[in-house]
């Protein structure tokens, strides 16, 4: 068994998601959104943002990570912001020798829900009919299971996927 850790990441929210994979059956353990204050400057909420990962990755201890790649929007500032934190996400795990795999969000999609084009109402549906119990209080969450599922799916062929040095 093979627990592993879904981010997805984002500065004023970033949700995450422990699954359990044993081959072909998956088990929920635990999901939630790790909040930072908007009203900080950048470098706290990026601590913040560090902190609660290092009491994460502590509390439930997961072999391999995984991490939505980010997507470029027409705000140059907030894709930057969003950059950030995704250094901060990839850093954390790959400190303690957890390695860190990368998955688009139309991979993801395409591997819950079966078309790279799905919303974010199908991907939350899907997760909660693959995952039950999942508490998916957050879309960022849901998301966040949404990768640590399309990782347990692909594990098989991991070297077709990048894995950050």
């Amino acid at each position: 068994m093979v627990r592993l850790l879904g981010l997805d990441p984002g500065l004023r929210f970033t949700g995450w998601g422990i699954v359990e994979s044993d081959g072909n059956r998956l088990r929920h353990v635990a999901d939630g959104v790790i909040a930072t204050d908007a009203t900080e400057n950048v470098p706290l909420r990026l601590k913040a943002l560090d902190d609660a990962l290092a009491i994460l990755l502590e509390n439930f201890q997961p072999d391999e990570a995984a991490v939505e790649e980010t997507y470029v929007n027409r705000d140059a500032t907030a894709t930057l912001k969003l950059g950030y934190a995704r250094g901060v996400v990839l850093l954390a795990p790959a400190r303690r020798g957890i390695p860190v795999f990368e998955y688009g969000a139309k991979t993801v999609k395409l591997s819950v829900v079966g078309t790279g084009n799905a919303d974010k109402t199908q991907v939350g549906l899907m997760v909660r009919r693959l995952l039950p119990g999942a508490t998916l209080k957050r879309a960022d969450a849901a998301d966040a299971l949404a990768v640590a599922i399309c990782h347990a799916h692909r594990r098989a062929s991991l070297s077709q996927w990048k894995q950050p040095a």
